[in-house]
């Protein structure tokens, strides 16, 4: 797959950070392939040096450097280990095939993967200080944990950036003793973790939590490391890997690109299949939910305010937070600019802060925070969001629940991010076509904000084919639906017990809460009528969405049908892989009434999830559609009734995704010449 450097080029770098949505917008609407199933893993060619450089660092032992440990009064001690020590025996850690690639330390990591997993964090309070001059970070972190695991842990291992330093860590009041070891882990932008195990003094038991008071510090410049290894081009790598805390823009995406505050985790690393977006997937699921409270403190040196590059915009997790900034004394001090967010909650995200030096342009429900070089793109893109929005009003209400947020990045090849309601992106100028498509997509995230991203991804990439089929009809709309497909029936489970699959409520993988989903929605529009779709959306609050049901609630109550459960127990509250239609047979004959024929339609369903499918009889003078349930592993007849000479049945319009294809045609052989 070629690299490119154009913000919304389609190409494999999307796939290898995770980074698709905007990009996987504009493919729509242009009727290109979708460049987003994270289940893919499509690395370029590596080149011979690239390769000579992998066998040198095979050759490499990384050790434990340090040992700290700070006493009650706050003194450090720093234990370094013995000049040459003795050869370890391999701990189970680094014999973990979930780091295989890369050879960790023989005496470190001392934590297992079972105990990494078992952490969960429940509440963060963060507080962050920068110096964006030097890309320097310092934070002061509570922590709660809970051990989700089934067995107590007497290890707590802890996790960041490999460019931060672990300083203090304690427990209760108490400083207390940790080793530190650098795992090889994609999960960061510079391909490794710093990890800080704590050796507690009572096991933490399952369902127990512990909060930990945690200090921590270093730089996070623009790194590529994790992409470089794999043989990138450096262009295309920067552009995707372009996380960084600079003078006009701190971009920081969270656990995926840049781990800037405490996890635990699994080493994985690009290349081994799926596992590092699976990863970045569990991680996101883990924490929605978690409480969230942040106080952020910016010191611009002299040089940089003198220069204009006071920052003005700051958001965390993709909301906007309100900066109040404070001059220095004289010519000569350093100005201070603060912000708060407090009580948020996580949905399913990972936590990021962005700050940058930006000018604001007002749109329809849009906030843009351009450079002065896109100042003449700003008509264009407050025009499609213009365009977009009654149309969206018509399906989703007529305010928004937020306001939608773009931020500008750096470089024209950035790759775009999204997260909530806010898209960063380079501003660059671009057809009304793509532009209206992509803010179809984004715009959405302004009025569905739900934790659920089954639910958010879904509603958004359905309203962006919805957009396509006004704008340019219903068989291109489908077709680009249908792009992703082959993505989704490949991860897709086999049968229900080839193994668990992904139910929509609990998914973690992009092909499931944006492609599967999207599929959600256009079969629930199918069968219960627009009205009642859109009328199901906009009563829809993520304050009230506290059980798995109550979305399928919401539609059964605003419309005619009563029940929804079986659709729902099949395609969101289960994973039963995809159904697997056919037409056995057809079989023709003159009805009683003149001109009329009796056409008879055997189907079959080989998948394991129901479905409720259109069969379309076509005449030479009409055609008749009717709808029919299939359940797992059956069969059924259908008889119409249908004016006219029958020339061809059809199964499925596309609308249902399927392993095969999605459209089934059979010609009658009465009406062959």
């Amino acid at each position: 797959m070629k690299a490119g450097r154009g913000g919304w080029q389609r190409g494999g770098w999307q796939n290898l950070v995770g980074l698709a949505a905007i990009s996987a917008a504009f493919a729509a609407v242009s009727g290109g392939p979708v460049a987003w199933a994270q289940t893919s893993s499509s690395a370029p060619p590596v080149s011979s040096e690239t390769i000579r450089q992998t066998e040198k660092n095979k050759q490499k032992k990384s050790k434990v450097i340090l040992q700290r440990s700070t006493d009650e009064n706050g003194q450090t001690t720093d234990t370094l280990p013995p000049p040459e020590p003795l050869p370890a025996k391999p701990t189970p850690a680094a014999k973990a095939p979930s780091i295989s690639g890369k050879t960790p330390a023989p005496e470190a990591p001392s934590a297992l993967d079972a105990e990494r997993t078992a952490l969960t964090s429940t509440d963060f309070d963060l507080d962050v200080r920068l110096r964006p001059a030097e890309s320097y970070l310092a934070v002061r972190a509570l922590l709660t944990v809970r051990n989700d695991g089934k067995v107590a842990l007497t290890h707590v291992p802890l996790q960041l950036s490999s460019t931060l330093n672990w300083e203090v860590i304690r427990i209760q009041g108490r400083s207390v003793p940790f080793t530190t070891a650098l795992l090889n882990s994609d999960a960061d932008h510079t391909g490794q973790l710093r990890e800080a195990v704590v050796n507690v003094d009572t096991p933490l038991a399952p369902g127990a939590t512990l909060q930990l008071d945690v200090t921590y510090s270093g730089t996070i410049p623009q790194s590529a490391k994790r992409l470089l290894a794999i043989g990138t081009p450096d262009d295309a790598a920067a552009h995707s890997d372009w996380d960084r805390i600079a003078p006009e823009f701190t971009g920081l995406r969270g656990f995926g690109n840049v781990v800037w505050y405490p996890v635990s985790s699994v080493p994985v690393i690009l290349g081994d299949g799926a596992r590092l977006f699976d990863e970045i997937g569990t991680h996101k699921l883990r924490l929605a939910g978690a409480h969230f409270r942040l106080g952020l403190t910016v010191e611009t040196s002299p040089v940089l305010v003198g220069n204009g590059l006071t920052p003005n915009i700051a958001l965390v997790n993709g909301r906007p937070v309100a900066l109040t900034n404070f001059a220095g004394a004289d010519a000569s001090v350093a100005s201070v600019a603060t912000g708060r967010v407090e009580d948020a909650t996580l949905g399913f995200e990972a936590p990021s802060l962005f700050i940058a030096s930006r000018t604001g342009h007002t749109a329809t429900n849009v906030m843009l925070w351009t450079r002065p070089e896109s100042e003449h793109n700003i008509a264009a893109w407050s025009n499609a969001a213009a365009d977009v929005t009654p149309f969206l009003q018509g399906w989703l209400g007529v305010k928004p629940r937020s306001q939608l947020t773009i931020l500008e990045l750096p470089d024209d090849g950035d790759i775009p991010f999204e997260t909530g309601a806010m898209l960063a992106t380079p501003v660059r100028s671009a057809t009304p076509e793509v532009l209206d498509g992509v803010m179809a997509h984004a715009l959405t995230h302004a009025w569905v904000l739900s934790p659920r991203a089954w639910l958010s991804e879904g509603v958004a990439h359905f309203m962006g084919t919805l957009w396509i089929e006004k704008q340019q009809g219903r068989d291109r709309a489908l077709a680009a639906l249908d792009s992703a497909r082959s993505a989704l029936a490949l991860a897709e489970p086999e049968s229900p017990g080839a193994s668990d699959g992904q139910p929509l409520v609990a998914c973690i993988s992009p092909v499931y809460y944006r492609t599967k989903a999207a599929y959600v929605f256009w079969m629930l529009r199918d069968m219960v009528g627009d009205p009642t779709l859109s009328a199901a959306l906009r009563a829809y609050d993520p304050a009230t969405d506290t059980a798995r049901d109550s979305f399928e609630r919401l539609i059964e109550q605003a419309g005619q049908r009563k029940s929804l459960a079986s659709f729902f127990a099949d395609w969101v509250y289960a994973d039963k892989g995809l159904p697997d239609l056919t037409i056995e047979s057809v079989f023709s004959s003159k009805a009683s009434v003149p001109g009329s024929y009796l056409v008879t339609v055997n189907l079959n369903n080989n998948g394991y999830a129901a479905v409720e499918a259109p069969v379309q009889v076509i005449s030479d003078s009409s055609s008749v559609t009717q709808r029919v349930m299939l359940g797992a592993r059956s069969k059924s007849v259908q008889r119409i009734l249908l004016q006219g000479l029958p020339t061809e049945v059809r199964l499925n319009d596309g609308t249902i995704p399927e392993t095969q294809v999605t459209i089934h045609s059979k010609t009658l052989e009465a009406a062959k010449p």
